[in-house]
């Protein structure tokens, strides 16, 4: 790793977004039984994610101007001691909107932490190994929220939930003095690697981009990176989806129990981190966009196994495959986003590319509860696979959107 990522600043922001995971995941596993032990209504619980989401939406976008204004690094401190102080005060609040109104923090915080984040990694990484890059920083976060849960586990029946919940308020703060110690400071506006701008000017000039100093607009840093907006929409989708209705359909359908469903998330979790980084080696070699379509592909036809497949063996594999091919679209496609935006415009793309998860978390339950509650289980997977199929039609269509692609036709 060392060899391919020789920027410490790179290893600076995997420590820290596994830090910020381990908060997260001390935090998450435990608030819904907190809720219910506080006298929330299940569609009460459910709702609060809406309001994170919101914050995340609500953020996304200005965020990138501000990481651009005021440089990356104070945007991410700055957003670390913000999720500390919402976490820790989240247990004292005395009702749902007090709650709720800290849950839209969150998620704001959350968007500057990871806009942040997002910007110095893509700035930094070396144009051979984006996806490489990225899919590290996607298990540094993922084995945050492996550990947190189980660090939860000790804390809270010792301590009690309030003590987990100011636990992980503690580790963000702490997380910020790490960060504050230890990242290389940024100026506002600065390109982290000029040399880098050449290479990614080479692969993606158009006409929408008049002059090596001037920025591209919103539109067309949006029209650059519209296949990871997708890709990253439908992933949001999917994933706030199956986390609350999959659960309940192979327990309807399968016959699986009520514990045998919860290890579920840790098949897909144990999926993507086996080949988050595998997908990401290949998609830096032959071209991210294919391998996202390649993924697209095999997801697809899991999903739809999901329908016909009964033994349990092949449900639980079923999910470990979700995992390894959907899971991993995400740090292909946000390494897909830092190939073809030049560095200067990598903070607002990430607020745009966040905004778009966000947003695929927004609709994703609401739509996928009324399907599922009104038609049926089996049309609620089926559904899924359209969304799918939909992403790899769309990563066809615009295939060119991929540098690797253009210079084959060039070649050609």
């Amino acid at each position: 790793m060392f060899a391919r990522i020789p920027d410490r600043n790179i290893r600076v922001i995997y420590v820290t977004i596994l830090m910020l995971g381990v908060a997260y995941g001390l935090a998450i596993s435990l608030i819904g039984t907190y809720l219910e032990k506080r006298g929330l209504k299940k569609e009460e619980i459910g709702s609060l994610a809406i309001w994170f989401a919101g914050g995340i939406v609500t953020l996304s976008v200005p965020v990138g101007s501000f990481v651009r204004r005021l440089g990356g690094k104070r945007v991410l401190v700055g957003s670390l001691l913000g999720y500390a102080v919402t976490v820790t005060a989240f247990p004292f609040m005395p009702g749902y909107y007090s709650m709720g109104g800290l849950r839209f923090l969150d998620g704001a915080f959350s968007v500057g932490v990871w806009v942040a984040s997002e910007t110095i990694l893509l700035s930094r990484a070396p144009p051979r190994d984006k996806a490489y890059a990225t899919s590290l920083y996607a298990i540094s976060l993922a084995l945050g929220y492996v550990i947190g849960p189980i660090l939860s586990r000790g804390i809270a029946p010792t301590f009690g939930t309030t003590a987990a919940f100011v636990s992980a308020g503690a580790l963000s703060a702490l997380t910020a003095l790490f960060v504050i110690a230890r990242l290389d400071h940024d100026e506002p506006g600065a390109l982290a690697h000029e040399s880098e701008a050449g290479d990614v000017k080479d692969a993606s000039r158009s006409a929408e981009e008049p002059s090596d100093s001037t920025s591209l607009t919103t539109g067309a840093i949006f029209n650059r990176i519209k296949t990871s907006c997708l890709a990253t929409f439908s992933y949001g989708y999917f994933q706030a989806s199956v986390v609350l209705f999959l659960p309940l359909f192979l327990k309807e359908t399968k016959g699986l129990s009520e514990d045998d469903t919860i290890i579920v998330p840790a098949f897909f979790a144990a999926g993507m981190l086996l080949f988050a980084n595998l997908a990401a080696r290949v998609g830096d070699r032959v071209g991210h966009l294919k391998v996202m379509r390649s993924l697209g592909i095999i997801g697809t036809l899991t999903i739809v196994g999901f329908i016909v497949v009964q033994n349990h063996v092949l449900v639980y594999a079923l999910v470990f495959l979700a995992g390894a091919s959907l899971a991993s679209v995400s740090p292909v496609s946000l390494a897909l986003q830092g190939s073809v935006v030049p560095p200067r415009d990598l903070s607002r793309a990430g607020g745009l590319y966040n905004a778009s998860y966000a947003l695929g978390m927004l609709v994703g339950p609401p739509i996928t509860s009324q399907i599922y509650g009104k038609i049926s289980g089996e049309a609620m997977v089926k559904h899924f696979g359209v969304l799918w199929a939909i992403f790899v039609v769309f990563t066809i269509v615009f295939r060119k959107d991929d540098p690797r692609a253009r210079e084959s036709a060039a070649h050609d």
